[in-house]
């Protein structure tokens, strides 16, 4: 598949400036569970990034881009423009930098990129814990280059437990890991959150 072909089947990769490498982004309004958290004060979805700043700033080019998006995850080519963009354009991938997953069959295709491409690797954070569970349930396994990472819901909530994968966390008390607001906001040589062994990643709030 030619990258112009894959791109206007995915709508693109996107360049969050924090991050290393390349990400995909879906619109936060469609967050299955975020969509009730924003509504709950103190939930780490209250002030979601992905509802203001530059997202709402420029909603009119941003939010299309990101419907768009939405839109190709069930596009029958869909896996295979992500793993044509993905070998050419990144070695660090984050999933959802906005948004969340949309279904079991989302993350099953998310799971074929990541086997299709075994020499990326992937970070999938989550709130969708249900998603996961069920995923799991009916077989679905998660290629050992895919960390998903369960989000906890509640600022200095605690991590999630009894899945048995790992986690993060959001801390307003300074009890943070995440070296980024030390390196001007940016991941730097840091891989924490695209490795299984650490168990949990601690964000300070912003």
């Amino acid at each position: 598949m030619k990258v112009s072909d894959a791109k206007a089947i995915t709508g693109g990769l996107s360049e969050p400036e924090k991050m290393p490498g390349k990400a995909s982004n879906l619109p936060a309004a469609e967050c299955k569970t975020g969509a009730k958290l924003v509504k709950i004060p103190g939930s780490v979805c209250h002030e979601c990034f992905a509802r203001k700043g530059n997202y709402a700033r420029y909603a009119k080019t941003v939010q299309p881009a990101l419907y768009r998006r939405l839109d190709s995850i069930r596009h029958p080519q869909w896996v295979d423009a992500m793993v044509t963009l993905l070998e050419r354009q990144t070695v660090d991938f984050r999933w959802h930098d906005s948004g969340d997953l949309q279904s079991v069959e989302h993350l099953n295709r998310i799971c074929q990129i990541a086997s299709r491409t075994p020499n990326i690797r992937h970070w999938l954070p989550t709130r969708e814990y249900k998603i996961v569970t069920d995923y799991r349930k009916v077989g679905g396994t998660i290629p050992a280059n895919l960390t998903i990472r369960l989000s906890a819901h509640m600022v200095d909530g605690a991590p999630p437990t009894g899945f048995g994968l790992p986690t993060s966390t959001v801390s307003s008390n300074g009890d943070a890991n995440c070296p980024a607001p030390k390196q001007g906001n940016k991941c730097g040589d840091c891989r924490r959150c695209w490795n299984p062994a650490v168990q949990n990643v601690a964000y300070g709030l912003h």
